[in-house]
């Protein structure tokens, strides 16, 4: 913390950053702020560890954003992807080295906000926030922002970080806008271990029935975690789609230990990332991948960036500077997770126009393999791709111009490289 008006912030309990929602946006935000010897508080509605739905996958952008010395809590090493098209075509394709690790939400996001409270956080649960100002009664001075608790607690700060979410209410006071929704189901499906051992190592990727969508099944331990995404709007047919996707592996006789949704929101490009001295970041900011809607990474990776302008926006002494800070945000959010996010509202149009495309591709041509398998061991990222290399800029550029229709698909063996 500043020592100018240390002794007059500590009397009004005045915190440099407080971060809101402790996922891996905020634990990730939270942690970088207290790193850098900064007074943090993260504010969690729910008590820790918590249930989120979500597929678990730890690609190697997450796993290289992630605190010094964090011992990932693996469930299981992916080596293997099977690919099918609507339960067709089925074909595996299988890497040396491991492409993913596979982890449950509750642990791995508890294991987070430790090393944020390691690094000088102080954690608060069952805090709701229920209200922001940034002006009015409850701010002192310009420099604070006032956080009203549920039950009329006010919290004040120099700075606020909002990572509660996709329909959390720092992501409305910012007004983030976003021009994709998307719903996702999930089961968590106890099975014996001769079931288990048949999946170890290896996950299910399956083109789904309506534009857009997809089905997954990520092994972990004794539990398979199968779910299904595709737009808001299509609720009953996306339902059925997760039924019928686990009838047809043979897992309806299991009875899931959870069953969930969740919707995903992706920005509109422009929209705000902050508003005076509070930031959004990860799910509250809208920051996933448009195509795949992976979220993990660009949680950490906005986390870590909104942690460390937040620090910067603590310290600025006028609007001037603060808007400034904010800026400098939202640029560096921009020129990196923002190019992939652009790129993947690219491959998600181009999806839903031919998923027959995309899957026989991904079987039958090796370097669009090896470019699956350099994006989730961390290699490469899909903009740097296109970006970088002239077959995938081509093969992006005519697949933006491929009118919709049929995909040519054919049967196919398993296919090791």
């Amino acid at each position: 913390m500043s020592s100018e008006n240390s002794s007059a912030d500590d009397a009004r309990q005045v915190w440099d950053v407080v971060v809101v929602g402790a996922g891996p946006a905020g634990a990730s935000a939270a942690y970088a702020a207290a790193v850098a010897g900064r007074r943090v508080l993260l504010l969690e509605k729910a008590d820790l560890p918590r249930y989120k739905t979500c597929g678990g996958g730890i690609i190697g952008p997450s796993r290289d954003s992630l605190p010094p010395g964090f011992e990932l809590p693996l469930k299981d090493r992916v080596h293997a992807v099977t690919f099918s098209h609507n339960g067709r075509f089925t074909r595996t394709r299988r890497s040396r080295q491991m492409l993913f690790g596979l982890i449950n939400r509750p642990e791995f996001d508890h294991q987070l906000v430790e090393h944020a409270q390691k690094a000088g956080a102080e954690l608060r649960t069952g805090a709701a926030v229920q209200r922001v100002e940034q002006h009015g009664s409850a701010v002192p001075d310009r420099r604070t922002v006032a956080l009203v608790l549920q039950g009329g607690e006010t919290v004040l700060a120099r700075a606020v970080v909002g990572a509660d979410g996709s329909a959390g209410r720092i992501g409305a006071h910012v007004g983030v806008k976003v021009d994709q929704v998307d719903l996702g189901l999930e089961a968590e499906i106890p099975v014996p271990e001769t079931v288990a051992e048949d999946w170890k190592g290896r996950v299910l990727i399956d083109w789904g029935p309506m534009p857009g969508s997809y089905g997954w099944v990520f092994p972990k331990g004794d539990t398979l975690t199968v779910g299904v995404i595709s737009r808001r709007g299509e609720g009953a047919a996306t339902k059925r789609y997760l039924e019928d996707f686990i009838g047809r592996l043979g897992l309806a006789g299991f009875e899931p230990s959870i069953s969930s949704g969740h919707l995903t929101r992706c920005r509109a490009e422009d929209s705000p990332l902050s508003r005076g001295r509070v930031l959004v970041c990860g799910d509250a900011a809208g920051l996933l991948e448009p195509w795949t809607r992976e979220g993990i990474s660009f949680a950490l990776r906005s986390g870590r960036l909104a942690g460390e302008w937040a620090v910067r926006i603590a310290e600025a002494h006028d609007a001037v500077d603060t808007r400034r800070q904010a800026l400098n945000y939202a640029f560096a959010v921009k020129a990196g997770l923002g190019v992939e996010m652009s790129v993947g509202k690219r491959m998600l149009a181009a999806f839903e126009r031919r998923p027959g495309v995309f899957h026989a591709v991904l079987t039958g041509f090796r370097p669009a393999w090896k470019a699956f398998r350099d994006i989730t061991r961390g290699a490469t990222t899909l903009g740097e791709l296109v970006r970088t290399h002239p077959l995938a800029h081509r093969a992006m550029t005519a697949l933006d111009r491929r009118p919709a229709g049929g995909g040519s698909d054919s049967e196919g063996a398993s296919v090791s490289s």
